[in-house]
């Protein structure tokens, strides 16, 4: 395998959903970008509930929140063909999530596509988040054809802001928003991916 993601499809009949459903992965030199399987859901909620991998966004989430988030991710994937997609290492480990989300109509910014990514704590430091969202951003920018993907992050939150240096993402401070959520305000640094 070469230093290029790689796109596999495959259509796959999934019970009890009794549909027809895309299985798609990204194969990068280390990592795997798939779809989400039921099985998930667990590591999922665990990392969810991760007070540091989490502090970021306001803290650990409980699993309703995080069984909302999963379902939003998965039906996203199914849908539209692109989202946020489970990370995990060749040999299964999962690693965490890392993909290109379209933002709502209600959100500061207006409707936008926004890339994202959120890993374990013990996949930290591995450049796996730099990895996994270069191959999610080419994939987007590529097969999708989207013409702009947005970044934000919190001022405090550096690692991601390194990681969208290492993206190549360009800072557009004309940008920058607060948004308001029941816990209270976020301040979103706003980064552009550019095909």
């Amino acid at each position: 395998m070469g230093n290029e993601p790689s796109l596999v499809y495959d259509l796959t009949f999934r019970a009890p959903l009794h549909s027809l459903m895309l299985s798609m992965k990204i194969e990068t030199p280390r990592l795997r970008l798939r779809t989400w399987i039921e099985t998930d859901r667990t590591p999922f909620a665990r990392m969810n509930a991760d007070p540091e991998v989490m502090h970021d966004l306001g803290g650990p989430i409980d699993v309703s929140e995080s069984n909302a988030k999963f379902d939003r991710y998965a039906a996203a994937l199914n849908e539209h063909g692109f989202g946020r997609w489970l990370v995990e290492t060749h040999d299964g480990k999962f690693v965490g999530y890392s993909g290109v989300l379209k933002g709502s109509s209600h959100h500061p910014l207006g409707e936008h596509f926004e890339v994202g990514w959120r890993l374990v704590r013990t996949a930290r430091g591995h450049g796996y988040a730099s990895e996994a969202s270069k191959a999610a951003l080419e994939d987007a920018f590529s097969r999708v054809q989207l013409p702009e993907v947005l970044a934000y992050t919190s001022p405090e939150n550096t690692r991601s802001q390194a990681v969208m240096r290492r993206l190549g993402l360009k800072r557009d401070p004309s940008r920058d928003f607060v948004a308001k959520y029941p816990k209270g305000e976020w301040y979103g640094l706003v980064w552009v991916a550019l095909p």
